[in-house]
Formats: C-alpha cells, sequence, structure tokens
C-alpha cells in the first residue's frame, strides 16, 4: 500500500478539477505510427536527454507526444532542487494549454517515486511526466515496473524524462534519446518549428535502434519528418544496427503493440 501523506494535500482536489468533464480519447490502433498519434497508451515510457544542453528539447518532445496522443491532462512531476524549470510560453507555443497541466514538486526521490506511483492509478489523467535528474539509483526494474502496472491498470501514459542520465536496464516499453535540431529555415527568418533529432533505443517487442529528424507541427498535432541533415555530436556513437528503419505505419513494430508486464495465473 503507498503511502498517501507522500502526496500533498492539494493535488488530489487538483486532480480532479482537471479530470472533471475529461473524456478519453479512443485507443490508438495498431497500426498508428508515435509520429501521428504519440506513444502507446497505459504504458511506461522513458525519454532520455542526449546531452544536458537537450534537456529543454527533451521536454518539448515529451509535451508534444501528450498532444500528439491525445492524453491530457498532464500532471508533470520533478523534483524540488534540480536545475532549470518549466517555460510556461514555451509549452503554450507547442500547444499545450495551461489548464491541461498541473506541475507537481517532490521534495526528495522516495517522495517522488510515491508520488508517480499514485498519480499513475489515477484514471482522470491523461499523461503522467516524471522528471529528474542525475542517476537514480532507486528507480531501478522494480520501480519501473511498478509505474509500468499502475499505468496497465488506469490507462495513463508516464513517461520518465532523465536528464543527465546514462539510459539503464528498466520494464519501460519503450525507450527513446533526444537532441534539439535545426529548425527548417521560414520566409523573412521567422521563427521554424520545434526540431528534434529521435532515436529509440529500445522497443519491447519490436525493432529499435531507429533514427528519426521531425519538427512539430502544431496545426496538426502531429510530427513532420524532416529531409534535411546535420551532422553528430563530435564523439556520438556510431548508428546502431538498423538506423537507417523508419518507424512506419503498419510495420512489424506496429503490428505488435508492447507485452503487458502484469504476472498472470
Amino acid at each position: 500500500m503507498s503511502d498517501s501523506s507522500a502526496i500533498p494535500a492539494p493535488i488530489p482536489a487538483d486532480l480532479r478539477r482537471l479530470a472533471a468533464g475529461y473524456t478519453r480519447p479512443h485507443v490508438v490502433g495498431e497500426a498508428e505510427d508515435w509520429l501521428a498519434a504519440g506513444l502507446a497508451r497505459g504504458q511506461l515510457h522513458e525519454v532520455y536527454a542526449a546531452a544536458e544542453e537537450d534537456a529543454a528539447a527533451a521536454a518539448g518532445f515529451a509535451a508534444a507526444l501528450a498532444l500528439a496522443a491525445g492524453t491530457t491532462p498532464v500532471v508533470w512531476l520533478r523534483p524540488e532542487r534540480q536545475l532549470g524549470r518549466l517555460h510556461a510560453t514555451g509549452l503554450l507555443e507547442l500547444g499545450l494549454s495551461p489548464e491541461t497541466l498541473l506541475l507537481v514538486v517532490a521534495a526528495d526521490v522516495p517522495t517522488l517515486l510515491r508520488c508517480a506511483a499514485d498519480i499513475g492509478r489515477c484514471a482522470g489523467v491523461g499523461m503522467l511526466v516524471m522528471e529528474s535528474w542525475g542517476p537514480m539509483p532507486a528507480l531501478d526494474l522494480t520501480a519501473t515496473r511498478r509505474l509500468v502496472l499502475a499505468a496497465e491498470a488506469s490507462g495513463v501514459t508516464v513517461v520518465s524524462l532523465r536528464c543527465r542520465a546514462e539510459p539503464v536496464a528498466s520494464a519501460a516499453a519503450t525507450r527513446w534519446r533526444v537532441a534539439a535540431g535545426p529548425s527548417t529555415a521560414l520566409e523573412a527568418n521567422a521563427p521554424g518549428a520545434p526540431a528534434f533529432a529521435v532515436e529509440c533505443l529500445r522497443r519491447r517487442g519490436g525493432p529499435s535502434g531507429t533514427h528519426r529528424r521531425v519538427e512539430w507541427n502544431r496545426e496538426t498535432r502531429t510530427f513532420d519528418p524532416q529531409d534535411v541533415a546535420w551532422p553528430q555530436r563530435a564523439g556520438d556513437a556510431p548508428p546502431l544496427a538498423g538506423a537507417g528503419l523508419s518507424l512506419v505505419a503498419g510495420g512489424a513494430a506496429a503490428r505488435h503493440p508492447p507485452a503487458s508486464v502484469r504476472a498472470r495465473r
């Protein structure tokens, strides 16, 4: 049983307010691609910032995933002492309205994990983004499996946003590494759409090692593939096997959604 005292008293009321009038969107078909429909719902996914300076890009990617999948309202859970803070104007530019976002600050790592497990069970939440910085030994296979079970039971999509951390073994259905990329040039030097270099590091039951360069389309709420190329960072590891393969709708990964980790009797 979780320790309910770990969650501040106002949070449950705020969650009920966000969930009021909320209708869970239809289940995404197996043939849908994450570019158009976000990530699989009711699962745990991990998003790693490729470098510390890519933390903002990774956060923007997580917010865009929620919009692409229609998994709002979003609860954003983060530790109290860490670098940076959410930029409200930037989230609004992506299309994430303040009315659909609840920010929760945890005092320490144990509180962060307890809050994540409890919020992940709230069926009225669309997506939980659990942000963390640096190595977190407590976020091990047991802790991530607990989050998977909560997500599968409630239908909440849980995204573990890891900054200044190296990928480690977990029960997540998918694992991604995200870096900021150059936007397509517009007329009169107007700011381009947010661009991301995305690498799929792991996909349970499907291929991994895929790379995509995408721009976020706020109007359609989809990721548009980019044809432009830019050099890798100095010292980057070579592409993984199969890196030239794209995540195409109807492919092997799309036809086989992540298997449940729930114990079967």
